[in-house]
């Protein structure tokens, strides 16, 4: 099932001489709508400018036609704050490059609330003083808090599109339920309306009511109350939710995979390919090769209609009814095919000028062959890695991990066998089954899971807290002592270590002493990005990356003898402690 939801408007000028309010809505169609979700927005002019109607109108548009622009692969909130942050610097220039720079309450500047229904979540953008209002249980609350101060004895707005170099939106979500009733309204309604008596009101909403006119009666029953401002309403029912978060559409192009393909229906759809061998012929592709067959998935190296090499990886039959296996592994063709760095695996596409590929019949997903070997092989091949090699193979890693955080995904699964490294050096970060979208699922939903493989896996993982972008980089420095070292940071004990003080009692061994052209502040900046406590990490990939290359004199001071040698330094020290003994014995 769907979301399915219904809605109605209405605006008027009421008893002022123009309409400076601006409502809009856009409810796509089904594709869309799983993607996006529906968008509804208000805004509300200031009254202390005689352009601000124009301010609403740019504001309400262009919100809705940017946040359906934005990359699918963001998350509701991150998508509509970048928009609405779009929308308030374009206003605020028009301002001070005008007449209006030194006075913005005569300019354009307008109070503005957005409303986005998504899958099972209904989020919402605000700033200023319009209202959103959730109509639940024959309860109304309202969602939103007025962004008004006092100010010489009276109550002014705070914030405003347009009115200052910054703004600080609120932001907040909650899950949506069957016979939700969303109320977005403009000053001029709910204060000459009380909280109960709207209450009363939307008591009467049915599947079956007339939401335009509903809205209609509202802003009419507010001008005979005396409101002497612009009155608009927004009305949202919601009809139904879907039982469970879905798979963005638009996977893959509609002549190659039916629109719609979701969880709970993948098997009804398309059937699992069978199992291939040299030779065999999958629409209109024929393998090469059996690169990999596991209990999980089967590797195949292909050759697409017009000769180009793939990789396609096919599920299991033993899973043809594991509906979140089937999901995550078209989600990795998914990511694939839109995010778009040279250092991240991309999904296959025949040549320019080639004809187009026939239609799928099986479930499976295609990526662009990579022709070398992981860093797993790399590794065992290397008796002394040499530093600068190592140093940038990770940097080219940590490029892949920014362009992935740039699309709010993270990776969780950073180990040898999941990074390439072809002929060139050039290193390419595949294997996204693992990966989290953060517009799918909240840190809430994925709590405890542990993805990825224990040496290379953040410690917060094993006490049940949800990833971030922290652990990607924990993933990344584990990668790079593993490589210069051929060992763990922390060994096998941190997969035992399921709460905070266990953890705490970890030792971390420096790598300082093991080569002697490694500098020690090397290891600090390993030492750091490696924290058991993610605050105590880097914040950001590109200071640990460019801390590999350079010391930081923040860090700390230069290791001591015992962190730099502990296991020498208690030898000598037992060393001399029996020479201390057999000369007491002596004399």
């Amino acid at each position: 099932m769907s979301l399915q939801l219904k809605a109605g408007q209405h605006s008027m000028a009421g008893r002022q001489f123009i309409n400076q309010d601006f409502a809009d809505f856009s409810l796509p169609s089904a594709g869309l709508l799983r993607d996006k979700g529906a968008v509804f927005a208000i805004a509300d002019g200031i009254g202390s400018s005689q352009v601000s109607q124009l301010a609403s109108e740019t504001a309400v548009r262009s919100f809705i036609l940017d946040y359906f622009a934005t990359n699918p692969a963001w998350s509701v909130p991150h998508a509509a704050l970048q928009v609405l942050k779009a929308c308030h610097r374009w206003l605020y220039q028009q301002n001070k490059h005008s007449s209006y720079g030194q006075n913005p309450d005569k300019g354009y500047c307008c109070t503005f609330s957005a409303l986005v229904l998504r899958q099972q979540q209904a989020h919402w953008i605000h700033l200023g003083d319009c209202r959103i209002y959730l109509y639940r249980n024959a309860q109304l609350s309202q969602l939103t808090r007025d962004q008004r101060s006092w100010q010489a004895g009276q109550q002014l707005l705070s914030q405003a599109l347009g009115a200052g170099p910054e703004i600080v939106p609120e932001q907040q979500q909650l899950s949506l339920c069957a016979g939700d009733c969303f109320l977005l309204a403009s000053d001029g309604l709910f204060d000459f309306i009380s909280q109960p008596a709207l209450a009363t009101l939307l008591a009467s909403v049915t599947a079956s009511a007339d939401l335009d006119q509903l809205a209609q009666q509202l802003a009419n029953t507010a001008l005979a109350n005396g409101s002497d401002d612009n009155i608009s309403v927004q009305l949202v029912q919601v009809l139904a939710v879907p039982a469970q978060s879905q798979l963005p559409g638009g996977l893959l192009a509609s002549a190659q995979l039916p629109d719609g393909l979701l969880p709970g229906s993948l098997d009804a759809r398309l059937p699992l390919p069978p199992l291939l061998q040299s030779g065999s012929v999958l629409d209109g592709m024929t393998v090469q090769r059996v690169l990999s067959q596991t209990n999980r998935s089967h590797l195949y190296l292909v050759a697409l209609p017009d000769g180009t090499p793939a990789v396609l990886k096919a599920p299991s039959q033993t899973l043809a009814n594991d509906d979140l296996y089937l999901e995550k592994l078209l989600r990795e063709e998914w990511i694939a095919r839109r995010v778009h760095s040279p250092y991240v695996l991309r999904a296959a596409q025949p040549d320019s000028g080639a004809q187009a590929m026939a239609p799928r019949s099986a479930i499976y997903s295609l990526f662009a062959y990579i022709e070398g070997q992981t860093l797993a092989q790399w590794r065992l091949q290397q008796a002394t890695p040499d530093l600068q090699q190592v140093l940038g193979i990770i940097e080219q890693t940590g490029k892949a991990l920014q362009a992935l955080h740039r699309a709010e995904i993270l990776h969780q699964d950073i180990r040898p066998q999941n990074v390439m490294l072809d002929a060139q050096g050039q290193v390419c970060v595949i294997d996204f089954g693992a990966a989290r979208l953060a517009g799918l699922q909240s840190d809430q939903e994925v709590a405890g899971d542990i993805p990825g493989t224990a040496l290379f896996t953040a410690p917060e993982y094993f006490t049940g807290q949800a990833g971030s972008c922290q652990s990607d980089l924990y993933s990344l420095a584990a990668l790079c002592y593993y490589l210069l070292t051929g060992q763990s940071p922390y060994g096998p004990d941190i997969a035992r270590c399921k709460n905070l003080p266990a953890q705490q009692r970890l030792s971390y061994q420096p790598i300082v002493g093991r080569h002697n052209d490694w500098p020690q502040w090397l290891d600090l900046t390993l030492q750091k990005a490696l924290q058991v406590d993610p605050a105590k990490r880097y914040q950001h990939l590109s200071e640990f990356l460019y801390d590999l290359r350079q010391p930081n004199p923040l860090l700390g001071r230069e290791l001591t003898l015992q962190a730099a040698y502990p296991l020498r330094l208690w030898q000598c020290l037992c060393y001399l402690q029996a020479l201390l003994i057999l000369w007491l014995l002596v004399v």
